[in-house]
Parts: structure tokens; sequence; C-alpha cells
């Protein structure tokens, strides 16, 4: 399963359509997930014509983005959290490991700033933002592939 994970978009400001370097990795996709600060709601319509989505609503979402504060799914087998902000870098994965502790995968944006850590079989992950890098040298994604209930790979991936 290829799953593309996006979050910060924030659309119609910094997204004014998705942008070609996004599309190239969206198609074949076989889920999206979203960690908020979509913005407004046409954003997860242009994205659902490449794949199903999944998201979450971030602290910048008009309220045209009907999605919850936080949400748990099993892809393929792996247990996966998505919440749009998860605090301050101090403490976060034992923070995401409490709010979450039956999670395998752990999903979120905020800080636009890309992360990709594990610890004790939690992954946390942060795909950065596609569109509003502020310090980072690259807009980015995650692309993750899951093969019967095991991640396989996880990486973040510039597109600008």
């Amino acid at each position: 399963m290829k799953v593309v994970v996006l979050a910060d978009t924030h659309a119609p400001r910094r997204w004014k359509a998705c942008p070609p370097r996004v599309a190239e990795r969206l198609r074949g996709a076989d889920a999206i997930l979203h960690a908020g600060d979509i913005c407004t709601a046409w954003v997860l319509d242009e994205l659902a014509a490449y794949a199903p989505v999944h998201a979450v609503k971030g602290n910048n979402d008009g309220p045209d983005v009907t999605a919850p504060e936080t949400l748990e799914l099993d892809l393929e087998g792996l247990a996966v959290a998505m919440i749009h902000d998860s605090g301050a870098a101090a403490g976060r994965w034992a923070r995401m490991r409490r709010r979450f502790p039956a999670a395998d995968l752990v999903v979120f944006g905020h800080s636009h700033i890309p992360l990709d850590h594990v610890q004790d079989g939690l992954r946390i992950f942060n795909p950065g933002s596609p569109t509003d890098r502020r310090r980072q040298p690259h807009g980015t994604i995650g692309l993750l592939q899951i093969e019967r209930g095991r991640l396989v790979t996880a990486e973040i991936v510039p597109v600008t």
C-alpha cells in the first residue's frame, strides 16, 4: 500500500492548486493522509481525485473542513493515529505514546518541520509542508509503504 502524507497545505494562500511535484507523488497512491491546516475543504476534494483521503482538523482550518481533531485508523493492519498539533518538541514521543497507546505510527503537522522518529515500536512522523517551508530548505511531503501490517519504508521527500 502506497500512502502519501501531507500537512499544512494552507489553501488558498499557499496551495492554489495541487503543485505538479506533489501531483506526481499522488498518482498511484492507495491512500492520502492530511494532518491538518488544509484551510478550505476543496483541497480535500482535489486530493480525493487521486485516492481516499483521511484528514484531521488543524488550527487554521475553516468551518467547511469537517474533519475530526484526532483520527485512528487501520491501514492494511498498521495502527495509525493522526493529530494536527502534537505539542512542544520536548517530550513529544512520550506524549504521543500516552495519547495513542495502540498506535504503530502517529502522523502530525503544525510545525512545518519534517520529522521521522522511531523509538520503542512507535514512529512519529511529520511530513512538513509542501507549500510553506518556513525555515526549511524545501517544501516536503511524506511517503509510506505498508505491507501486511508493517511499515516497510517511510521517507520525507522534497517537492520544491
